[in-house]
């Protein structure tokens, strides 16, 4: 592993890797300490590893892999650019599986290993089927809220531990997908709106599943903004806007991570699928980005054979309908060259050197499972947002409250998770029994439907931690019952959830109707009600002025209850700020009305009791796209409501805490970058830990957003505690994307430098003029 890279990147043409300093400050983990190497020798019993020329390692993986390349026949070779078939449980695909979503093969004479791939955006996915043990984290979004690099590392090898204790060496997780689409049903598995935000927490986080010898992989390459018809949408956008957002948010976490994998995503970018546009993978990612790695195409995201290897695929996951005997002919026949299959052979070798698994082969050990535990609460806690505190309705007093009623959202038994192939399988089932599978049905016919709840109760957490109150519960299925309850009680919190999931998007940000009548109901009987959401994405609120509090819990995994109980006692105050703007309603969002797909190109699910891998190779062949036309450009998120001029809900960077806090003293140093210095003093009783935040807005004639994101701190202060705080900004954080030259460029002028506790919240303001 490397550490963050810095002067390095001055070795990177000009031309376009000018900016990449943009990530390389202080923001990035600047020391990681990593795990020692598991040599296979340490192991009782077990057999010392072959020694081969190349391994050695004091070679360079590039050197290594060159070394294997030459060993192998050409069978050999294709057999490493495609994967095996679905695996989905350990028993039931090809023997060498370990039971993931993939594999490719090993090939022992040359002692290459197998490459065991899982699912794993917040958490080891599959592990039911084989009785093993995984950790459900907080979903991804949730864990942005904590803007706290050190803590997306430690997420990220927590993952990589358990991947390897189970018995894989590849992670399928790593998703930075900018929500142009809120109502994406992945958005619970990104990392938020803005690209230094959502670029450096996914490169941290694929930095710490690394440093366990995996491989990480960045994912959904490029513009996989919306799941409605994702294997045949065409996303229209401009070469800037990429550059500028969704590909900046890729290429900030490459330059953190060093990512071993790329997975390019099912959908057109500007007529070409993803996985064989020469522009994302050959002109930009190869060249630009300087990537090493290996792509894999998403699971059925390859539709051609010569086209997609002239483009940069190195390999098909999870079949071979191109990449296996139709690339062997290819080859033969001169459509498709020898030095370039070698190309792609050496990118997954170095991959398999430079990761570490070649000399540090996966052993299957028993996973800690108290310490995934607290590191899924701590990372909870963090993560957690306050959005409503009216009359200082929360930290709740034991002391003085008689009692206290959780109403809904199955609150009495546990806590939502996020679907589709992100699922992390509850432990011993999810505690809310999901509809019995219709008889027949084939793998596909549920896919993300069903809802998981872990076994985290709200209601037992909070009953532990108010031990002088009565606590209770009702469903809320009768609303008037649910009213009733909250009259008699002294604070009512009324539980609302949104499941989201992969292969769906979300009608609407609103509720259910059923929940948003119920919180009316509550309210109406009870003023001092409090809501609990467990969401993915944001959530409209009709009710929000009728509410006395509002905390967001996101999907908050297997400690959830536990955290949420701690920062609604005051045992923990909040410090979790949103990665992600709250509107107040769809039509306020860049596109009001989702783009859906025509039936054309809608695929047709395999019938009860059809192989699923006749309906892989339907979709192989292609659906007829339909269009989509992100004509919003470079405002994404809240440079979107900022341009427009339009009022949220709640603005990105929002959170509020148990104590106050005051900013003042700004100072800006012009130098190689800038350095911004102000002091940000607690006003309040508690201790906190304040998210202070830094944005730039840019002359007129740079043609931008009003601000943009350019750096931030978490500041922990006691009460009464003030500290200057410094966050070096390093001049590519303000350069534009120039398509006339195809080159980065700092637009000379007078920038504002603007600091404060969230994106709307920014009293400091300093002018500067650049160059």
């Amino acid at each position: 592993m490397h550490p963050a890279r810095g002067d390095e990147e001055g070795n990177i043409k000009m031309k376009t890797q000018s900016h990449l300093k943009y990530f390389a400050g202080a923001l990035t983990l600047a020391t990681v300490v990593v795990a020692a190497p598991l040599a296979v020798a340490q192991f009782p019993g077990m057999q010392q590893p072959k020694h081969y020329p190349w391994s050695d390692t004091s070679l360079s993986p590039d050197v290594r892999a060159d070394m294997v390349v030459k060993e192998l026949t050409l069978e050999e070779k294709i057999s490493l650019l495609h994967g095996q078939g679905f695996s989905f449980n350990a028993t039931g695909g090809p023997t060498e599986s370990n039971g993931g979503a993939g594999y490719s093969v090993g090939i022992s004479r040359v002692g290459i290993p197998a490459i065991q791939m899982a699912d794993s955006a917040y958490g080891v996915t599959r592990g039911a089927a084989s009785g093993r043990y995984s950790t459900a984290l907080p979903n991804n979004l949730a864990a942005a809220s904590s803007w706290a690099p050190q803590s997306a590392f430690e997420y990220g090898a927590l993952i990589g531990r358990e991947l390897r204790q189970e018995g894989y060496s590849m992670s399928l997780g790593g998703g930075v997908n900018l929500p142009r689409e809120p109502r994406n049903g992945r958005t619970f598995e990104y990392q938020g709106e803005d690209p230094l935000l959502a670029g450096t927490l996914v490169g941290n986080f694929v930095k710490g599943v690394q440093s366990e010898h995996v491989i990480g992989d960045l994912k959904h390459y490029a513009i996989n903004d919306q799941e409605s018809g994702r294997n045949a949408v065409n996303a229209n956008i401009d070469k800037r806007s990429m550059r500028e957002t969704d590909l900046l948010a890729f290429e900030i976490a490459l330059r953190i991570s060093d990512s071993g994998a790329f997975m390019c995503s099912y959908n057109r970018v500007n007529g070409d699928y993803a996985c064989e546009n020469s522009y994302l993978l050959t002109e930009i990612l190869r060249k630009d980005f300087q990537f090493k790695g290996f792509v894999l195409s998403d699971w059925g995201g390859t539709h051609s054979t010569a086209k997609a290897s002239h483009a940069g695929l190195d390999q098909e996951q999870p079949g071979k309908n191109f990449f296996g005997d139709a690339l062997q002919k290819a080859v033969e026949s001169g459509e498709v060259s020898q030095d370039e299959i070698n190309e792609h052979v050496h990118r997954i070798l170095r991959t398999i050197f430079a990761s570490g698994l070649f000399d540090n082969p996966v052993v299957k050990q028993v996973p800690d499972v108290e310490g995934g535990y607290a590191l899924a609460q701590r990372l909870a806690e963090k993560s957690i947002v306050l959005l409503k505190n009216q009359h200082n309705v929360l930290p709740l007093d034991s002391a003085r409250l008689r009692s206290v009623v959780l109403i809904g959202g199955h609150a009495d038994v546990g806590v939502l998770t996020g679907g589709g192939s992100a699922q992390v399988d509850a432990p011993g089932g999810s505690v809310v029994p999901p509809p019995p599978a219709q008889p027949g049905a084939n793998p596909m016919a549920n896919f993300g439907r069903r809802q998981v709840w872990l076994p985290s109760s709200p209601l037992r957490a909070l009953t532990a931690k108010l031990s002088s109150s009565r606590v209770t519960y009702v469903s809320g299925d009768d609303p008037a019952a649910a009213a009733s309850a909250a009259k008699a009680a002294d604070v009512a919190i009324v539980f609302g959830y949104q499941h989201e999931s992969e292969g769906m998007d979300l009608k609407s940000l609103d509720l259910s109707e059923d929940q948003n009548k119920l919180i009316e109901a509550v309210a109406a009987a009870n003023p001092k009600t409090i809501v609990v959401l467990e969401t993915g994405s944001p959530a409209t609120m009709p009710w929000i002025d009728k509410v006395s509090g509002i905390v967001e819990a996101w999907y908050p995994g297997i400690r959830g209850a536990e955290a949420l109980a701690e920062l609604l006692t005051g045992e923990v105050n909040p410090s979790g700020k949103l990665a992600i703007t709250f509107p107040r309603s769809d039509g306020d969002l860049p596109h009001p009305t989702l783009v859906l797909p025509p039936p054309s190109s809608q695929p047709q699910r395999p019938a009860p009791g059809a192989d699923i891998s006749s309906f892989m190779a339907m979709m192989a062949k292609g659906l007829p796209p339909f269009e989509t036309y992100y004509d919003e450009k470079l405002k994404v998120g809240y440079k979107w409501y900022d341009a427009e001029k339009k009022p949220v809900l709640f603005p990105f960077g929002f959170g509020l805490s148990y104590t106050s806090y005051a900013y003042s003293g700004l100072t800006v140093k012009n130098g190689d970058g800038l350095t911004v210095s102000f002091s940000v003093k607690n006003t309040g009783k508690r201790t906190g830990t304040e998210i202070a935040q830094v944005y730039a807005s840019l002359p007129e004639s740079a043609g931008e957003p009003p601000k943009r994101l350019i750096g931030w701190a978490r500041v922990e202060l006691a009460a009464g505690e003030s500290k200057v705080v410094t966050i070096p900004v390093d001049r590519d954080r303000l350069n534009v994307f120039d398509e006339a030259t195809d080159a980065w460029k700092l637009v000379p002028g007078a920038y504002t430098i603007m600091a404060g506790g969230s994106s709307q919240d920014l009293p400091l303001h300093q002018q500067q003029t650049l160059p």
